[in-house]
């Protein structure tokens, strides 16, 4: 068993409000993803949870009991930072097995269990090895195993993969998400990095300020956003906001065209991914633009396009397309992908 549930919790330091009654039930065996910009509180909860940080109000319940008090040594979850903090004296086998071997389990428990564990890792090869003579994602996997052995009630996650390059970060991503698959724990992981958030996570918990801004599945943030902040982060390029107001049964955008609208209001902007719009010929669609830059990704390009009043918007068109910096263009909104928001930036959902 492995559910969470935070009730009412807050963070203070002296007279700074840092977390602010923040509401949530994690459930068995979910991975659940913090994030949100830097500073917005997705550490600090996490460490709240693991009893590195004390709550100053309400409670944290885990498994159904009240652990708001207890020492992170009696919650019964494990915890991965972004340093591999790895004993270097001691071979990948002793910094596997040093926890267990702390707490008294008998010897050949231990081997038994590194073992398993290492063949889950693919760290097998690895055992007698010391950490200086790892890569960092190798170093990472041992980080990782050192707390799967002592079968946590969950683990908790904080930026495990900031340290790595690029190309390590996706292979370790991966492996992480193997991971769950296999071992069916709960996992609660903190970025910065949507990505991850996306690719890893069963549910995303969006914070901003200490507060809870939208939690949903990536598909459920990504398409149907609470309000801009959402919208703008999760996404990359990040979904496109214009001014925008609505009359009888039109929207109107500044020094341009507009559409048809089929909505409640009052209206303050419009939001458009750039994969919702297309390019085509002047004087056709919402507005005009002039090409400004055109990053070609082989599969995919992104046009940015400066469209006068309205300012910039990103386009992401196929790779074959052929146009220019300088070039005029049109771009057509699909319709049924506007997403509108009142004054405050919430969506305006039916």
């Amino acid at each position: 068993m492995g559910s969470i549930n935070l009730k009412a919790v807050e963070k203070w330091f002296d007279q700074t409000q840092v977390i602010k009654g923040i509401d949530l039930e994690i459930y068995d065996g979910e991975f659940i993803v913090f994030v949100g910009p830097s500073g917005c509180g997705k550490s600090t909860l996490l460490r709240m949870i693991g009893g590195l940080e004390d709550i100053s109000r309400g409670a944290l319940d885990i498994d159904g009991g009240d652990v708001t008090d207890h020492p992170p040594s009696k919650r019964g979850l494990s915890m991965v930072f972004q340093s591999y903090a790895l004993y270097p004296h001691m071979s990948v086998r002793d910094n596997m097995g040093f926890s267990l071997k702390t707490a008294g389990v008998p010897t050949a428990d231990i081997q038994q269990k590194v073992d398993a564990v290492a063949e889950t890792l693919k760290l097998t090869d690895y055992l007698d090895r010391r950490p200086k003579d790892l890569s960092g994602g190798q170093r990472q996997r041992v980080a990782i195993g050192r707390s799967i052995v002592r079968e946590p009630t969950a683990f908790l996650f904080d930026e495990p993969l900031s340290n790595l390059d690029a190309s390590l970060r996706v292979e370790m991503r991966h492996e992480i998400s193997k991971l769950h698959q296999q071992l069916k724990a709960t996992m609660i992981y903190v970025t910065h990095d949507q990505v991850e958030a996306m690719t890893l996570a069963d549910r995303i918990v969006v914070l901003d300020a200490g507060n809870i801004i939208q939690v949903g599945s990536p598909k459920e943030l990504y398409t149907r956003p609470a309000n801009t902040f959402v919208a703008q982060f999760i996404g990359s390029p990040k979904m496109n906001i214009v001014p925008a107001q609505v009359e009888d049964d039109h929207y109107l955008l500044p020094g341009a065209r507009g559409g048809a609208f089929h909505g409640k209001g009052p209206v303050n902007s419009l939001g458009i991914r750039p994969e919702h719009i297309s390019l085509a010929a002047s004087g056709q669609g919402q507005c005009d633009g002039q090409v400004e830059v055109v990053e070609y990704l082989g599969a995919d390009t992104f046009v940015v396009c400066n469209c006068g009043e309205i300012g910039q918007l990103s386009v992401r068109v196929s790779g074959e397309t052929d146009c220019k910096p300088g070039d005029t263009v049109a771009l057509v909104f699909s319709p049924e992908r506007l997403v509108f928001f009142d004054q405050q930036g919430d969506a305006l959902w039916d």
